[in-house]
């Protein structure tokens, strides 16, 4: 087990949500080679003594690309925030289309390759050539880079590199 792991709160939706992260992951790698290894690997439930619906899962254990998760429903004290987010390094813009269109099915775009998932998780799905042009030696190109961004919800690389050519 990893020394640290993300521990996700939700309401009543720990396992639809872990199911669906694990399905959408693991379609991500088949399609596009990116990751692997996303898989449910421990339901716990609620028994006699609560505080949750007996049967209910209480903590569900995943993992996304190897990344170790858990997922806790706990009621509707605490939401999530956009101050944390999930950040996907995706290796081609059909990878970013592909993980945009399935991760806002039901949840809201942002700018700058944010979004909100259905469960109101935020996630960044960014393409490695985001990266690698705003980090260029040239500060115009990177600039250039940078304020095309800014203008972008999903980050297309294309225009990424319209704008960084000038």
């Amino acid at each position: 087990m990893q020394k640290i792991t993300t521990f996700l709160w939700f309401d009543d939706q720990a396992e639809e949500a872990a199911n669906f992260y694990v399905s959408v992951f693991a379609k991500r790698a088949e399609s596009y080679g990116e990751g692997g290894n996303s898989t449910i690997r421990e339901t716990t439930r609620y028994g006699d003594s609560g505080p949750g619906t007996r049967g209910q899962a209480m903590v569900v254990s995943f993992t996304l690309d190897g990344q170790e998760f858990i997922a806790l429903n706990a009621g509707p004290e605490f939401h999530f925030t956009e101050a944390i987010s999930l950040f996907v390094d995706c290796g081609s813009q059909d990878e970013v289309d592909f993980l945009w269109t399935a991760l806002t099915e039901g949840g809201e775009e942002s700018m700058c390759g944010w979004l909100k998932d259905r469960y109101g998780l935020s996630w960044q799905i960014i393409p490695r050539r985001l990266m690698e042009l705003q980090s260029d030696p040239d500060p115009e190109r990177a600039s250039r880079t940078m304020q095309a961004m800014l203008q972008m919800q999903k980050i297309d690389v294309a225009e990424l590199e319209r704008a960084a050519n000038g």
